[in-house]
């Protein structure tokens, strides 16, 4: 949780330019149509926080200091609680109608522990008859492979800053399927660049309906991807959608 692609000022800098406006955040915004309220944890810069509090009680959760600063300059940002805090162990003494958390943050929990407490979290909070839903990637179709200087190499304007060049390179331990990867970003302009090393899981569907079960809670169905299609063995995302159980 500590990561320095997430926790460095220079870094959040570039977040938004790499993670646009995407289909998982319409989907959330579609399951929120009927909620009064919504937590989201690991709520990043908080795009998706502040779109959602139009109307709604929204609560932001991210226990990196750098993301949340810069979440707080967005418009719209007063309409949000934003608490910094690590998603596995806090607790707000209130609850939720939707719980959401995107952007495969649930990979960023590297142990059974970890996911089996941001389970308990999901669980402490949600709220009777609410919905929770969460991405993980799909481990079977090895998107890893794709992380090499090669072929991730990419052009990103990043705004008021300018171009920048950027690409990762991975290590992937098949031993405990966590993959850990060089984000890198050269300045087009001055030739300065920025490095971090980050470290993901990639769970199996078994191992993740394992810890949302002893949790308490209990998905309704399982996507395959961010446009509600269900999920099968060559999808690429595991995306449960759930409440609590009976």
């Amino acid at each position: 949780m500590a990561e320095p692609l997430f926790n460095n000022p220079d870094f959040t800098r570039f977040y938004d330019a790499e993670n646009p406006w995407d289909t998982d955040k319409d989907y959330c915004l579609s399951m929120a149509r009927d909620a009064g309220s919504v937590l989201d944890l690991g709520c990043g810069t908080g795009e998706l926080a502040t779109r959602l509090a139009d109307g709604r009680r929204v609560t932001g959760v991210e226990p990196a200091a750098a993301m949340l600063d810069h979440a707080r300059r967005r418009q719209g940002a007063e309409g949000v609680r934003w608490v910094e805090a690590d998603a596995r162990n806090v607790r707000l003494d209130e609850t939720f109608d939707l719980i959401v958390m995107t952007g495969h943050a649930f990979q960023c929990l590297l142990t059974r522990d970890d996911q089996l407490a941001l389970c308990a979290t999901i669980a402490a909070h949600l709220a009777p008859g609410g919905s929770f839903i969460f991405d993980s990637r799909n481990p079977a179709v090895e998107e890893w492979r794709q992380w090499t200087p090669d072929q991730s190499r990419r052009m990103l304007d990043v705004p008021d800053l300018g171009e920048f060049e950027t690409w990762n390179d991975v290590r992937f331990d098949h031993d405990t399927a966590i993959a850990a990867y060089d984000t890198v970003y050269c300045d087009q302009k001055t030739g300065q660049t920025w490095q971090a090393t980050s470290r993901i899981l990639f769970a199996g569907q078994p191992q993740i309906a394992e810890v949302i079960a002893s949790a308490g809670l209990k998905p309704h169905r399982w996507m395959g991807d961010w446009t509600g299609g269900s999920m099968t063995a060559t999808s690429p995302e595991i995306i449960p959608v759930g409440g609590l159980a009976d």
